[in-house]
């Protein structure tokens, strides 16, 4: 008897614990619910305010647009006021429709307490005879899962992309009280070329005016000697030298590791569709300014010559004096994904050379995103 009394009030108790525990997950649920739906409801009122601005500033530059027409005498005052009343009765209505199918949603948003993963939800895309460039059509049919449709969202709205640089052109070097006109090292056959990545991101939210910029790549500044020279390190400091053959051909290189830093300026493409605002600088003009520093991974010299009538080719890699520690300031103008490039070394190729020689490079940079 008294086993079956424990029995039954134990399965009271865990019955009461159960409800108990029911009612406070129900509760977290709901309140959970309620802050979610106001997150929604906060986000298409930003987007329907969002859509008004957009659909005002493409009026304003039409508006401007024909008002220039009128004042170049390419249509009459009249015309010019026919085209503004149609632009603005067209962008009335756009602005009528998008709102009241925003304002439904809202209502909607209000009168469930909540939509379980709005605006996105799966979807079947038909898209029969169109390309196919992420490689997931079946026979023209596509099938966008909701957590593909919001991992698409979310990198619409992403404040950072990476980019593929790729630079080379000229080099040659800056020597102490000394122009480039007598340098000792050729003009055409001193060349650099720079690889890496990059990331840029936009300073400000809501604007793409100003970008910061910052990334790894890799430089290889040559140089290629001039006059039968070839660099000496003699303990105490590295200098040129005669050589005691005839050299066909002297060449300096050093290859260097660094991240660049730059903050880019510029016009951007500003997209605002279905509440999300994307940028982007296709076809716009930017510049950039910052610099770099990092290490000198290895240098070496090539020296080419003939001895004893046969062909010689040495490559000699040594220190030769020179900075491990690389730094210097770099710029860059361009329009589109293309910009024209200078880079100068504030470090000194060589550390205890009496006259100081700094490298410097000119050519064309390319940041593909």
């Amino acid at each position: 008897m008294r086993l079956i009394t424990l029995s039954i009030a134990l399965s009271m108790w865990a019955l009461a614990l159960t409800n108990s525990y029911a009612q406070e997950t129900s509760s977290k649920e709901e309140i959970s619910k309620e802050k979610f739906a106001t997150e929604q409801i906060e986000k298409l009122q930003q987007a329907r305010q969002n859509y008004i601005e957009t659909e005002k500033e493409d009026l304003l530059k039409k508006v401007e647009s024909i008002n220039k027409k009128v004042e170049n005498n390419q249509i009459t005052a009249t015309e010019g006021e026919d085209l503004k009343t149609a632009a603005a009765e067209k962008a009335a209505l756009n602005i009528e429709n998008k709102t009241a199918v925003i304002d439904n949603e809202i209502e909607y948003v209000k009168r469930n307490g909540y939509v379980e993963k709005a605006n996105y939800g799966t979807r079947i895309v038909l898209g029969i005879g169109q390309e196919d460039t992420d490689n997931d059509r079946v026979y023209g049919v596509k099938i966008q899962s909701s957590d593909e449709m919001k991992r698409r969202q979310e990198l619409k709205n992403r404040r950072t992309i990476n980019e593929f640089v790729l630079a080379f052109g000229l080099n040659n070097v800056i020597i102490e009280n000394q122009s480039l006109n007598d340098s000792p090292y050729k003009v055409g056959g001193s060349k650099f070329f720079e690889i890496g990545t990059s990331w840029k991101t936009r300073v400000f939210e809501n604007s793409n005016w100003l970008r910061f910029k910052y990334g790894i790549s890799l430089q290889f500044n040559g140089l290629k000697i001039d006059d039968n020279q070839y660099l000496v390190d003699t303990g105490s400091q590295t200098e040129l030298q005669e050589f005691p053959a005839n050299l066909d051909k002297a060449k300096f290189r050093m290859d260097n590791l660094v991240v660049p830093i730059h903050f880019e300026f510029g016009p951007s493409n500003k997209v605002e569709k279905d509440g999300i605002t994307r940028f982007n600088t296709y076809n716009k003009v930017k510049i950039g300014f910052g610099g770099y520093a990092g290490l000198n991974l290895t240098t070496r010299q090539k020296l080419k010559f003939e001895d004893d009538g046969e062909d010689v080719k040495q490559k000699r890699k040594a220190d030769y004096n020179t900075n491990n520690f690389i730094y210097g300031l770099s710029a860059y103008v361009g329009f589109d994904n293309t910009s024209l490039y200078i880079k100068y070394d504030l470090n000194t190729i060589f550390k205890d050379n009496l006259i100081d020689q700094r490298n410097i490079s000119l050519g064309v940079r390319f940041d593909v995103d």
